[in-house]
């Protein structure tokens, strides 16, 4: 009986695990259902392996997401082509569900707190979700499984794969956007939007969602004016689509081996890719702007590119990044603050002014009448709110906000100058050492003056004591001296 007893419990405990093993065991596959959630390391995978649905960790944070990348593109992290929660990470994946709720797709994190979601009002009677082979996420009912209620697709981050529509919906009066991560180990929303102008048919990046710093060009029947790249290939194939309906633009890739994606990166730039096997990394096939430097404000206030060197972005003299672990991310946003603060008052730390050459003047300065260009310097270093000036045809130019923008230029470009403390000036310090030299210098004159006076007035043996013990003080201080250059 005993035996029996047990054999039963074994045998329901083998069903029940069975069943277990069955449903992660289905998160192999390219769907998931209503019954079924994912966690922990549970992907989905598309039919042909191409693409996986999962939670990823970004970069050295603790902050998970949900997420698709390439199945087969072997890279550590994954290359990620499209996430949904963006804004709303969460820190413990195994506590954490992706499930079908009321016909929705939702994120639940640890507390089961609902973060994300399709956020359809359509009732489905038996929803299911897709991953498909082309890297698009679909949420359908499985009576009608070819028209998608939802779709990734639809709903871009920072990459646009081949076979998907990017434009404007005339019917929702809607912007498709990509928007750059904000920096390499954060997908949150960063800075820089791609985006389409249906009335001029062409697209354009924006700095801010506010400042426009390139575009594509109005659509000529074959490509976009200013990207000659489009035809100039065997590899892509775009094409521009305007109905009452929609705007939008779409391409395939020629070889169906390849892999490509099109990309906004954190640079600013937009970037055609081709994923090389060899080299087991990616292949930028053209991107726009050309030079990084060509990105609006792309080293944040009081930064300035550098398209020479590797480190492009680099801080004014006298500023630092206000986030260092931001800058080795590649944030460059947050831009630059003063070592020593300019304050005014009483305490007022001492100010001065460096020199740079740049490509074009920053927005937003104010024009001063003055009389010279001293006289436009010392107005500046007087004003609190003023952070640089410029004096060109007889015109005092200051800026008193932020300085954006500013690109490198030493052989033809602008002169600014930018107000800085004294202190944190390269001179400053070659000044201190002058003015120490003159200090020692003046008074070892006058310490040989003295000592002739006062050799004048004692006798001959006093004279011949006072010389030996001025001989034994000087080799002292010549060996002073010696080691005090040697340091410096």
């Amino acid at each position: 009986m005993r035996f029996t007893e047990s054999s039963s419990n074994l045998s329901r405990f083998l069903v029940l695990l069975f069943f277990t093993l069955s449903i992660s065991i289905s998160y192999g596959t390219n769907t998931l259902s209503t019954n079924q959630s994912l966690s922990g390391d549970l992907t989905i995978i598309s039919h042909g392996e191409k693409f996986e649905l999962g939670f990823f960790k970004a970069g050295n944070s603790s902050n998970y997401y949900i997420g698709i990348w390439y199945k087969k593109l072997y890279s550590n992290p994954p290359i990620i082509v499209w996430v949904a929660n963006r804004e709303t990470p969460i820190s413990d994946r195994f506590r954490s569900e992706l499930k079908i709720i009321d016909g929705n797709l939702v994120l639940l994190n640890e507390s089961k707190f609902q973060i994300w979601s399709t956020n359809i009002t359509t009732t489905l009677k038996s929803a299911i979700v897709v991953l498909r082979d082309d890297g698009n996420l679909v949420l359908s009912d499985s009576s009608n499984s070819v028209e998608p209620v939802w779709q990734s697709f639809d709903h871009p981050t920072h990459t646009w794969l081949p076979g998907a529509k990017f434009g404007y919906d005339n019917r929702t009066k809607k912007n498709q956007v990509l928007t750059s991560w904000r920096s390499k180990e954060d997908p949150a929303v960063g800075i820089f939007s791609l985006e389409l102008h249906p009335s001029s048919n062409e697209y354009v990046i924006q700095w801010n969602g506010s400042h426009q710093y390139w575009t594509s060009g109005s659509w000529n029947g074959k490509t976009f004016d200013l990207v000659p790249e489009m035809t100039s290939n065997s590899l892509f194939n775009f094409s521009y689509h305007k109905n009452e309906n929609e705007s939008y633009v779409t391409y395939t890739v020629y070889n169906p081996s390849v892999t490509s994606s099109f990309v906004i990166d954190v640079s600013g730039q937009v970037q055609q890719l081709t994923w090389v096997e060899t080299a087991n990394d990616w292949n930028l096939f053209w991107s726009q702007p050309k030079t990084r430097c060509d990105v609006y404000a792309l080293c944040g206030a009081f930064g300035i590119c550098r398209q020479t060197v590797s480190q492009f972005c680099n801080c004014f003299i006298g500023f630092k990044p206000r986030s260092e672990s931001d800058w080795n991310q590649s944030d460059f946003s947050g831009g630059c603050v003063r070592k020593t603060d300019l304050q005014c008052g009483g305490n007022m730390e001492k100010q001065d002014s460096f020199m740079i050459k740049a490509k074009s003047y920053p927005p937003s300065n104010i024009t001063l009448e003055v009389g010279s260009a001293e006289e436009c310097r010392t107005t500046c270093l007087k004003n609190c709110s003023c952070n640089a000036y410029s004096f060109v045809d007889n015109q005092c130019l200051v800026w008193n906000g932020d300085l954006l923008n500013l690109s490198e230029d030493n052989d033809s470009g602008k002169t600014i100058y930018v107000k800085v403390a004294s202190k944190d000036l390269p001179h400053h310090t070659k000044s201190y050492w002058v003015i120490v030299g003159a200090v020692v210098g003046g008074a070892f004159l006058w310490g040989v003056r003295y000592y002739r006076a006062i050799l004048q007035l004692r006798t001959p043996s006093q004279r011949a004591h006072l010389r030996e013990g001025s001989l034994k003080a000087e080799g002292r201080k010549q060996q002073e001296v010696s080691k005090r250059t040697e340091v410096d």
